[in-house]
C-alpha cells in the first residue's frame, strides 16, 4: 500500500547526549576541553565556562561533572539548594550563573562554602561576570578574579561535524552535499543543527523517504531560514 503523504509519523523522544564521546573538539571549543581535561590541576578552585547559548558549554560541563562527581544545580535554584551539604560534596556544578536575578546571595555564600572546603566549582555563563548586572560588589570582585575559559561559536568543521553525528545518531543516511547545504545555512550553533536535523527526521518518516537536498531546502523553507 502506498504511503500518504501527509501520515503521521511516529515521534521517538530524544535527547541531547551529553556523554564524553559524544562531544567533539574543534578549534572553538579546543582551550576549554584542554583546561576541564586538566582538572583537578587548575590554576584555582573555581572555573568560569562562557560561551554563548549553542556553543556546547553545558556538554562540556556535564563531562566534567560527571568525572568530577560533581553536584550539579542550575544558578535559579540556588535558593532552595542546601548550600552547605553541596559545598561539601567535594565538586560542584552551577549553570547559568548570569539567568538567575536575585541569586546573588547564594552564589557568593557557595563560592565561599566552596573555598572553605577546598572544593571545586565550575560556573557557566553565556557572558562575563560584568554583564550580569550584579549588585554584590564582592561577588563581582570573586568573579573578575576566578580563571575563566571561553567558548566562541562553532566554527564550519564542528557544524559539519556535528551535523554528520546527530545524523549518524539518528540511524540517517544522507549525501555530502545534504550536510554542505545545511551548515551554510543554518544559524552556527549545536541547538540549532540538533532541531533541523530533528526536523528533517520528522518529515523523512512522514514522506517515508530519504532526507534529499531538495527536502532540507524545503524545510529550511517552512523554518525561514531561507528565502
Amino acid at each position: 500500500m502506498k504511503k500518504n503523504e501527509n501520515q503521521l509519523a511516529l515521534e521517538l523522544p530524544t535527547s541531547p547526549r551529553f556523554g564524553r564521546e559524544d562531544f567533539l573538539v574543534s578549534p572553538s571549543n579546543e582551550t576549554a576541553w584542554e583546561m576541564f581535561e586538566r582538572w583537578p590541576n587548575w590554576p584555582g578552585r573555581m572555573l568560569l565556562l562562557l560561551g554563548p547559548t549553542g556553543s556546547g558549554k553545558s556538554h562540556l560541563a556535564a563531562i566534567w561533572a560527571q568525572r568530577a562527581n560533581a553536584r550539579v544545580l542550575a544558578a535559579a535554584s540556588l535558593q532552595m539548594a542546601d548550600l552547605p551539604a553541596i559545598a561539601a560534596s567535594g565538586a560542584v556544578l552551577v549553570e547559568d550563573a548570569d539567568r538567575a536575578p536575585g541569586r546573588e546571595h547564594e552564589l557568593f555564600h557557595l563560592i565561599n562554602l566552596v573555598q572553605e572546603r577546598q572544593a571545586f566549582l565550575a560556573v557557566t555563563a553565556r557572558q562575563w561576570p560584568d554583564a550580569w548586572g550584579l549588585q554584590t560588589r564582592d561577588l563581582l570582585s570573586r568573579l573578575r578574579l576566578a580563571p575563566a575559559i571561553e567558548i566562541g561559536e562553532p566554527d564550519d568543521a564542528l557544524v559539519r561535524a556535528v551535523l554528520v553525528k546527530l545524523f549518524i545518531d539518528r540511524q540517517i543516511v544522507v549525501d555530502t552535499s545534504v550536510v554542505e547545504y545545511l551548515a551554510l545555512r543554518i544559524e552556527r550553533s549545536l541547538e540549532a543543527a540538533r532541531s533541523i536535523v530533528e526536523t528533517l527526521d520528522r518529515e523523512a518518516l512522514a514522506q517515508g523517504r530519504g532526507v534529499t537536498r531538495p527536502m532540507a531546502a524545503e524545510v529550511l523553507r517552512r523554518m525561514g531560514a531561507v528565502t
